[in-house]
């Protein structure tokens, strides 16, 4: 009697009862409901989602910032030249002081480009993007500006002539001595100018562009260049602020021919100019082998004192002229670097 009225009682209040014979449809029964308490609140985070909190200091929706990248680059340079003094050092003793120059001055060379090129790698880009285009090598720019800075700098040392601050002297040296000496400086000083040319205007100029524009970082990279020869035995504060305006107008070169080479052939020659022709201090610096006993004196204002030309008060006045004439001559930008990472503009930009 139980059992019958089992039955006769229906299953649920609220659900009618399946049909044995019909298959069973998920979709058609209603989804059970949960408390909101039991939910949880975020999913769990893995460790590949996780991000380091140093990512929003080194990484930006653009990529690596363009100050990291500098720093990278300067980081790579630092270890390239330590592995090569370590690589060298046996050389030290077997070399003399004039090939040791020439050995140091290179390796400082390839410390300043060597990561250039790994960075043009990573980036995507040619290395000539950096303002040294194989293409232009020792073209018409690289002689045009070695014109420049010897007639520069002879216009310097023939004022300082004409006030009697600078006598030439006898010669220093003679027969095949002067031309073997000649192609020494030239050698020693091209290095030289690939060296400091690059690493302050070269990648550090192009990356740093990036984050804040072409002048601004101009600004910075010559005030480094100025504070690097205080360092020199001789050099004084009005050769620091010189050296410091000479980057300066370095910089403007790059700008409106669109590469280095003209500051290359520049400086390569402003630097042979003082060292073996005109046989002065440079930087503070007076070195063996040079074409005259040439001698400065008068006040340090004028003579340059230790520093040589580049402590005179009219190198000043070769600086604005320099500038002047060179934004005249050259009155297109040819070189920049777009916020962006892009290219450097075409001329007239």
């Amino acid at each position: 009697m139980s059992g019958t009225m089992m039955d006769n009682k229906p299953l649920s209040p609220s659900l009618p009862a399946p049909d044995p014979l019909l298959p069973v449809d998920d979709a058609n029964l209603p989804a059970p409901s949960l408390p909101s308490s039991s939910l949880p609140s975020s999913l769990p985070t893995t460790g590949a989602d996780r991000e380091s909190p140093l990512r929003d200091v080194f990484l930006g929706p653009d990529g690596i910032y363009p100050g990291t990248r500098w720093l990278i680059y300067l980081g790579m340079g630092w270890i390239i030249y330590q592995m090569e003094g370590w690589l060298l050092l046996s050389l030290r003793s077997s070399l003399g002081a004039l090939w040791w120059s020439l050995v140091v001055e290179g390796s400082r060379m390839l410390a300043a480009i060597l990561p250039a090129v790994v960075m043009a790698r990573i980036e995507g880009r040619p290395f000539g993007d950096f303002g040294l285009p194989a293409r232009r090598a020792f073209g018409r720019n690289f002689w045009v500006g070695a014109l420049w800075g010897i007639v520069s700098l002879s216009v310097l040392m023939l004022t300082l002539r004409g006030t009697g601050a600078f006598e030439f002297g006898s010669l220093a040296l003679h027969g095949i001595r002067i031309w073997k000496f000649a192609a020494y400086y030239a050698v020693l000083f091209l290095l030289t100018g690939f060296f400091e040319d690059f690493l302050m205007r070269g990648y550090s100029q192009w990356v740093l562009s990036q984050g804040m524009d072409f002048w601004p970082a101009a600004a910075l990279l010559s005030f480094a260049f100025g504070y690097i020869h205080s360092g020199n035995s001789g050099e004084a504060m009005t050769g620091l602020i010189a050296a410091g305006l000479i980057g300066f107008f370095l910089c403007l070169t790059l700008r409106r021919t669109g590469t280095l080479w003209w500051a290359v052939g520049f400086h390569m020659a402003w630097d042979w100019g003082e060292s073996y022709l005109y046989s002065v201090p440079d930087s503070g610096t007076l070195l063996p082998g040079h074409l005259l006993n040439s001698s400065l004196h008068g006040p340090d204002w004028l003579a340059g004192g230790s520093v040589g030309p580049e402590g005179s008060y009219l190198v000043f006045a070769v600086i604005g002229m320099l500038w002047v004439v060179f934004d005249r001559v050259y009155p297109n930008v040819k070189y920049g670097v777009c916020g962006d990472g892009a290219s450097p503009r075409p001329s007239g930009a």
